[in-house]
Parts: structure tokens; sequence; C-alpha cells
């Protein structure tokens, strides 16, 4: 049993702190509080629970004044769910760790609260310190398996069903002005880095390592959170990197820039949650490695999409096992009904500028007839198809719902449901492989496309340099 820190630690710190918070409280921008875990009893051995040392910490802070909370160097600090108030900084320092608890006990009742650090509700909430927090995730696989890890379940709670009832590792519910800098996020056993309805969001300088043969482990989800800045972080992880979705209202003025990807699914994605609206994105100066696509547009609930910019991405892209969602597609944008129950949504006037990509497979472009893509752009692109796995190629991917997978030869781009697409400016080099029947550089029925312009563009083939 984990002994609350003692009373007159936290009297006699409190008592030496009065002055500066007293001197600062009146300070458009006052000196943070500082407060050690250490000196309210945490251990940080990594195997003694140290979540009433850490808590007790955070509920010491001061209301109204900003109160950095600091996990010494070294330590690895065991814990169930952390609260985080208003005004909290978490400060991580370089060689300290944050480590999850992997118990059931170890988290709140209800599963939409199972995150090792939660911040409800809070404003001027940060984590920083360069620093580790760790998710634990191989103490959660039941049986690895090459293809994907079969995981812990924690459905017989009945809180969640089906097989993705795991705790995430960091979330911000409720949140505005969030600020997540310097700090490595590890190995979470769920979803990483989850924003939901949150505002004036900023990402900086982290990094997210991720089991690539761990399902369901995304990098950073931005769920109806809106003003969201995301810049020189190096994410690599077993399903989709960053992935806005929209569940119960719109996401809006998303940025993200100079940053690193690799996935085993989507490095980027918007969707599959989609039931409301996606509008203002930005994605520049990334890229994208051994993914197993690379921009994705998932839309199967409703929610259209408009003004959404890529530019001066390098992508490369190559297939995994079909049990992951994804065909190696560079590129992928569609939208259709999730069931028969859903909307037809609209993806309206996205831009693919200054792309260069190195890929097993085409590009997919799939609207619906009451869900169309409009204005798309492809301008200054240099896409170069070849085969370096064996995995089996052929098939289009819809999942999830629509029609599945479906059996399909390899196209350059591949386009059904299109009111309006300008192509200019764009090469594709096709690697010499007759058996994987490179013929088509594109593929469409003229009665459901519309509105193409052509300037400038190329289809060529080269030799495999293994043969010459």
């Amino acid at each position: 049993m984990e002994k609350p820190p003692p009373l007159f630690i936290f009297q006699i710190i409190l008592f030496l702190l009065t002055p500066s918070i007293l001197a600062t409280s009146d300070s458009p921008n006052p000196t943070p509080v500082t407060f050690s875990v250490t000196e309210f009893g945490a251990t940080g051995d990594g195997v003694h629970y140290d979540t009433l040392s850490i808590q007790s910490t955070i509920d010491s802070c001061p209301s109204g004044l900003p109160c950095r909370v600091t996990f010494p160097s070294p330590g690895k600090y065991l814990t169930a769910t952390i609260h985080l108030r208003s005004g909290v900084i978490l400060n991580v320092e370089t060689g300290a760790t944050i480590l999850g608890g992997t118990k059931l006990e170890d988290y709140p009742k209800e599963s939409s609260r199972w995150y090792v650090v939660l911040a409800e509700n809070a404003t001027d909430v940060a984590i920083e310190g360069g620093g580790v927090v760790d998710g634990q995730a191989e103490k959660f696989v039941v049986r690895y398996n090459p293809r994907k890890n079969v995981m812990v379940s924690w459905n017989q709670t009945g809180s969640c069903l089906g097989d993705e009832c795991r705790p995430r590792l960091v979330g911000f519910l409720g949140c505005k002005n969030v600020r997540i800098f310097n700090i490595t996020l590890n190995q979470p056993a769920y979803w990483c880095l989850h924003l939901v309805r949150s505002e004036n969001i900023s990402i900086h300088d982290i990094a997210i390592y991720g089991d690539l043969n761990i399902p369901n482990n995304d990098g950073i989800d931005i769920e109806d959170s809106n003003n969201t800045v995301i810049t020189r972080c190096h994410i690599d992880t077993g399903d989709d990197a960053i992935c806005p979705k929209s569940s119960t209202g719109p996401v809006y003025n998303l940025t993200v820039t100079d940053s690193w990807i690799r996935s085993k699914s989507s490095a980027i994605k918007l969707g599959s949650a989609s039931w409301f609206e996606f509008k203002h994105f930005v994605f520049d100066n990334i890229t994208i490695v051994d993914s197993h696509r690379g921009l994705a547009f998932q839309i199967r609930d409703g929610g259209n999409v408009d003004d959404i910019v890529f530019s001066n991405l390098n992508i490369s892209t190559r297939y995994y096992d079909p049990l992951w969602w994804g065909r190696a597609e560079p590129i992928y944008v569609t939208t259709c009904p999730r069931d028969s129950t859903s909307k037809e949504a609209s993806i309206s006037n996205v831009r693919f500028i200054n792309i260069t990509a190195n890929s097993e497979n085409g590009i997919f472009l799939s609207g619906s007839k009451r869900g169309l893509l409009r204005n798309l752009s492809f301008i200054n692109m240099n896409i170069t198809y070849r085969r370096f796995t064996g995995y089996a190629g052929g098939l289009l991917d819809y999942r999830p719902g629509c029609q599945e997978l479906v059996k399909h030869k390899t196209a350059g781009i591949m386009m059904e449901h299109i009111e309006g697409l300008e192509v200019r400016n764009v090469e594709m080099r096709w690697e010499n492989n007759e058996l994987e029947q490179w013929n088509n550089p594109m593929e469409f029925k003229p009665s459901t496309v519309n509105n193409i312009y052509f300037s400038n563009f190329n289809s060529i083939l080269y030799s495999n340099s293994k043969s010459s």
C-alpha cells in the first residue's frame, strides 16, 4: 500500500514558497511555482507506485498561477492515472520516465478516461522537460503474431466493446491552451496522444515511438479540436500517425510542418470518424517513410472536407500484411457511406503541391454518387512506382465499410466520382515489371469523372536497376 506524503513536508514547502507566490501574483507573466514529486514522497524506483505522491504534488499547486511539477532524473515513476489541473506544467526531466500502470484498477471506472496522464477541462496545461512517458505496451500483448499482435482487452468491464479496450497514454479533454514540448511518448498500449474538444494546442519537438506490430497505437489523434499546430515531430508507430477525427464537432485550423513519420497504417489520415466538418488544414515539409499509406482521407459518416493543402512532401509507401488497412497508396482520397445508415459527404478544394513519392501502388481517388470529390489539384509531382516487397497487389481498399477489398489491377491514378481535377507538371515513372502489369497511367469511367485538366503530364517506363 502506497503511503501519502508527510503533511509537514508540504507545509514547509508552501511556507517557503509563499513570498514568491505573493510577489508574482500580479505579474502578467508570473514565474511558475516549482514542486518536485520526490519532495512529496515519490521514489522513482519503477517498482512501487508513486501515484499518491505525484497527485499530491499536482493538487498542491496554487490556483491561478503556473506551477511546474518536476520529475527528477534519474527515476522511473510508476503510476496509475494522474490528473492535471489548470496551470500545471508537467516537467519530466531528461533521464526521467513516467511509467503507466498495466492493471485495470490503475485507471478510472469509465473507459473514456483510461489515460496514464489526463487533463479534463483545464486551461494553460503543458508537458515538457526532455524525459519520457511510457505506456509499457509490451505488457498488454497476449500473443505475439508476425502479422499483428493479439492484445489484452478489458471489455469484461462492460464499458467498452471488442478488442480495443486498453488505456491510452496522454489525453487532453475539453482543454484550452495546451502545450506539449520536448518530450518522448513511448510504447502506448492504445492511442498515444489524444486531444478531445480542445482549443489552441501547440505540439512541437516531440517523439512518439509505438511498436509497429501493435494495433490501434495511433500517434496523435486530434478529435473535435481546433487551432492545432504540430511541428518538428518524429512519429514512428504501428497505426495511424496523425489522425484528425470529428465525432461530436468539427475540426478546424490544423497545421503540421517539419516532421518525420513512419506508420504501418496511414501516416496522415482524416477520419474514419467523420460526422462533422474538416476545414483549413495545412501539411508542409513532411517526410513519410515505409508507410502502408501516405496521405489518406477516410470519410465515412457524412462530414464534409474543404480547404486542405499538402505541400513539399517526400513519401515512400510499401505493402504490409492486408490485416492492416492500406494498400501502399501514396495518396488515398475516399468518401463513401460506412453503412446503410450513414450519410454521404463531399471532399473539396484539396491541393497536393511539390510531392515526391516512391510507392508500390497507385493513387486512389474515390468519391460516391452523392458525395463527390471536387476540385482536386496535383501540381509539381514526381511519382515512382516499383515493387520491392513480396505481398500481393491487385486490390482496391475501401475499408472500413463501403466495398471493403476489391480485386483490381494497378494504375497510376485510379479515379471515380470526381468533379474537377487538375494535373499539372506531374511525372510518373514505372518500373519495368511485366508480372505486375503496370499498364495504366490513369483509369476511370468517363461517366463518373468530369472536368479534368492536364498540363505537362508524363508517364515513362524505366529499367529496374537490379537487372541493369
